[in-house]
């Protein structure tokens, strides 16, 4: 039976600014939008649908986050305080005491928050991401998996250390990498109605040798998906590129024929001039992380990126997943950076965490605003609250006032996963339990193996 979400306001496309009241949306039943009109034009013919009622509500395209790491979550409150590269001193982290089910549930529970504050789609980045997969494809998000790939021989993030020389690579790590990635995508691509899709990660930028750059953009190329890397995320990056290279990251990429426009490129905070205008040249999408950079104490420069012929995403990056916090924290941190008053605009913001978002990975046919023949992933917000009124400019509205629990409905592919503020297809409260547990056991483990060691911050309950 097809679904009628009914006299709304419809924002079909934030950047356009195309706002719509008492309108109404006819979802069929392959969770495809086949009209959209005036709530009177559907009165005849209700009996015929299965009809969601959304007086005063705001309906709206869904985020997507493009940039993300679901088991982070074990670091919250935790690694925010301790810089990038973090400076925790133990040679192993708290993740790797979980174990497989206890990774599920960590991933899980990312999931859910992010589903909480509109996210429909999420960029998925991890380690034996096919351990996971299946339990976060439950929730009825949408996804794009990526393994990352690494063929150093020893962790740049854990080790502190900025990458030593071009010898310190391996070609049996590359290998079992590939291996990995290209197992992710022949069980996972195109699964559950095309609801999963599995993109080619090469990690960081000063992880990978030239050859997996080159192997990394083939296999993309091979398979017809995108691919994505961390760019100039840190210092400690840009500084280990020169020393091994002489090049300056975003050079080194291009030296290797990385660099296109298939590429969604994470961060990019410490690019300068010559490099903007190389990933411009090259029209590369960009994922603008910026409540992480923030709390980082850095800002991507989005206003150039956008001017060199970069788009733009929005990504959550590590910990938090909160898109609408990640999409304010964007408006408010370019403002800051450019000292602009009016610029960027909230309807710029919101646009970057949905038809940006559709753009840098190629999805902007069936995903990233509201129109006959996309996909039926939206969100519903209840405007009828003291911090949303008056309610005089809807997306401005939005992007300054607005708070995750507004966000009372989310539909993915026709389907609401989660509806009336209930989460529908996983049990919110025993991930969450279960997650404090897990928390608490991982963390004790990793101070009780190595006790001469100085935790830096102390944990609460532990």
């Amino acid at each position: 039976m097809k679904t009628l979400i009914h006299d709304a306001t419809v924002v079909q496309d934030f950047e356009q600014n195309e706002i719509n009241k008492n309108f109404s949306i006819l979802i069929n039943e392959e969770g495809v939008i086949e009209e959209l009109g005036k709530a009177s034009e559907f009165e005849s013919r209700k009996q015929e649908f299965n009809i969601f009622p959304m007086n005063e509500k705001i309906v709206m395209p869904g985020f997507i986050n493009c940039h993300t790491h679901l088991t982070a979550t074990l670091g919250r409150g935790v690694l925010e305080d301790l810089a990038f590269p973090p400076i925790l001193p133990y040679p192993r982290s708290a993740n790797s005491y979980l174990s497989d089910e206890e990774t599920q549930i960590m991933a899980t529970l990312g999931v859910l928050e992010g589903i909480r504050s509109g996210t429909t789609t999420f960029v998925e980045l991890g380690r034996d991401v096919e351990k996971y997969a299946s339990a976060i494809s439950e929730t009825g998000a949408r996804f794009f998996l990526g393994e990352m790939m690494t063929d150093l021989t020893y962790n740049v993030i854990k080790a502190g250390s900025p990458l030593k020389s071009k010898n310190d690579f391996s070609e049996d790590l590359a290998d079992q990498a590939y291996t990995r990635a290209i197992n992710l995508f022949e069980s996972w691509n195109n699964k559950e109605r095309d609801r999963i899709k599995v993109v080619f990660s090469p990690a960081t930028a000063d992880s990978c040798s030239p050859s997996m750059l080159q192997k990394s953009r083939e296999l993309a190329e091979e398979k017809q998906t995108v691919y994505t890397i961390h760019l100039s995320q840190s210092h400690q990056e840009v500084d280990g590129i020169k020393n091994a290279w002489n090049l300056k990251p975003t050079e080194y990429l291009n030296a290797y024929d990385f660099l296109g426009p298939d590429l969604i490129a994470a961060h990019c905070r410490y690019v300068d001039e010559s490099e903007i205008a190389l990933l411009g040249k090259f029209s590369v999408g960009i994922s603008n992380n910026p409540a992480i950079a923030a709390r980082r104490g850095a800002a991507a420069p989005v206003t150039e990126l956008i001017q060199s012929g970069c788009s733009i995403g929005i990504g959550t990056d590590n910990m938090a997943e909160d898109m609408l916090e990640a999409a304010r924290t964007g408006y408010f941190a370019e403002r800051v950076r450019r000292n602009n008053e009016t610029t960027p605009t909230a309807n710029n913001v919101l646009g970057w965490a949905t038809t940006g978002g559709a753009e840098i990975t190629n999805s902007t046919h069936n995903l990233g605003s509201l129109h006959v023949g996309k996909q039926a992933d939206l969100i519903a917000v209840n405007f009828n609250k003291a911090h949303l009124a008056p309610n005089l400019r809807v997306v401005s509205n939005f992007i300054n006032n607005g708070i995750s629990s507004d966000i009372e409905s989310v539909m993915v592919q026709g389907k609401f996963i989660m509806h009336d503020k209930k989460i529908l297809n996983v049990d919110e409260e025993k991930i969450i339990s279960e997650a404090q547990i897990i928390a608490q056991k991982s963390w004790t483990k990793l101070r009780e193996s190595y006790p001469n060691l100085n935790m830096l911050v102390e944990l609460d309950n532990i």
